[in-house]
């Protein structure tokens, strides 16, 4: 009997140690359980506090972006406006510019020689002063520049910087692509050129030497260019004939670049109505542009100019009727202007130079070259070849 009772003692508190371990079990779940649920809610509420702060944002971000959007628009036509009177400004500019002088401040003595005019008091007054015999005449042409009349883009062809003029005595283009080479490209007119697709379509001509820079010019059939080795030289080529004519050494005693925007050209040759002429920069410290007039036949120097024109930030230049003209850029590129003038006769008054801008094209350019018999300028801008036609007056002296 006790052995049973035992027995069922030992069963009964194994069941009650069994049924107080799962109550315990189950309580520890139910807690957990409860913990869980409690951070579920607080999560719940978190993100119903999340999404409205959200919802706020972004109704703060429309409103912000409609506000930055009218301010936009409103800016924009601000600029707009700007730009409008900016260009008027401008203009206006070039007409007080053409119509008055750019030097606010000159001798009277310096002004009564301009106008030719003498009175017996402004005589006494500058009797005492040293007054130096003007040299002889250069040239004979009586023509200044007033004005860009009109600008034609024909096409766009080649690569960012190049050359193309025509000869005055003829109808032919020659095209330079690149700032060197030894081959050209001619076309049978201005409008095959402009007709082609392509700057190597044209008729190809082998050079005896490689030309570098802008200096190039056309005159009576004859194809002049800048070749550099040890020595600079100018060269003469027969374009008719095919053959090279003669070589002659420059005067220039460094490889500084005449115009400090365009560092390829150490020197510039330029042709108008009275010959050939070559501007460069005699050295590296010399802060103004060079002119020399050139025997188109013989190539030798006549007669050698400082044009006080510096060359700090000037692209290009051309010359008519003995008149250099240089335009000036920045280094980023915008436009072009012509800001300084140089006679080689010293008839061009101060009332009469010529300050203006080009028409607006930002841009800058590789080369100008006049051609006298059209009065126009073949320039090489940013890959486009532009035509500029000119207007011009009779100097007020002669």
């Amino acid at each position: 009997m006790k052995p049973v009772f035992i027995l069922l003692f030992s069963s009964t508190w194994v069941l009650c140690g069994a049924q107080l371990y799962y109550q315990g079990l189950m309580d520890y779940l139910e807690n957990r359980l409860l913990a869980i649920e409690d951070h579920m809610h607080l999560w719940q509420e978190q993100s119903r506090q999340y999404q409205v702060e959200l919802q706020h944002l972004y109704k703060q971000s429309n409103k912000t972006m409609a506000g930055l959007k009218k301010t936009h628009s409103d800016l924009s036509v601000d600029l707009e406006a700007a730009a409008i009177r900016l260009e008027r400004v401008e203009r206006n500019m070039d007409v007080v510019g053409s119509q008055m002088s750019p030097r606010a401040c000159a001798k009277q003595a310096d002004r009564v020689v301009e106008q030719g005019v003498w009175s017996q008091e402004e005589s006494r007054d500058e009797e005492e002063e040293d007054w130096k015999e003007l040299p002889s005449r250069v040239t004979d042409c009586l023509e200044i520049v007033s004005s860009i009349r009109s600008m034609k883009i024909l096409k766009r062809a080649g690569v960012s910087k190049g050359v193309w003029l025509r000869d005055p005595r003829s109808s032919k283009v020659y095209v330079f692509n690149g700032t060197m080479g030894d081959t050209i490209y001619q076309f049978q007119s201005v409008k095959e050129f402009a007709s082609s697709s392509g700057v190597t379509l044209g008729h190809p001509i082998k050079l005896p030497s490689d030309w570098r820079g802008a200096g190039v010019a056309l005159f009576n059939g004859f194809l002049y260019y800048i070749q550099q080795g040890e020595d600079m030289h100018v060269v003469r080529y027969d374009l008719l004939r095919s053959e090279l004519t003669d070589v002659a050494i420059l005067p220039v005693g460094s490889r500084a670049a005449v115009y400090s925007l365009n560092p390829e050209t150490v020197a510039d040759l330029a042709v108008d109505n009275q010959g050939l002429w070559l501007l460069y920069a005699s050295d590296e410290n010399e802060p103004n542009i060079n002119l020399a007039k050139m025997d188109p036949v013989s190539l030798d120097i006549e007669q050698i100019w400082d044009t006080r024109c510096p060359r700090e930030n000037s692209e290009a230049a051309f010359v008519v009727c003995g008149v250099v003209y240089v335009v000036y850029n920045t280094q980023l590129a915008s436009r072009s202007r012509l800001q300084c003038v140089f006679d080689v006769n010293d008839k061009v008054v101060s009332e009469e130079e010529p300050l203006f801008y080009f028409p607006r094209r930002y841009g800058s350019h590789a080369s100008l070259k006049y051609n006298p018999d059209e009065k126009q300028i073949y320039s090489w801008d940013d890959g486009y070849q532009i035509l500029y036609r000119l207007t011009t007056k009779r100097k007020l002296l002669v």
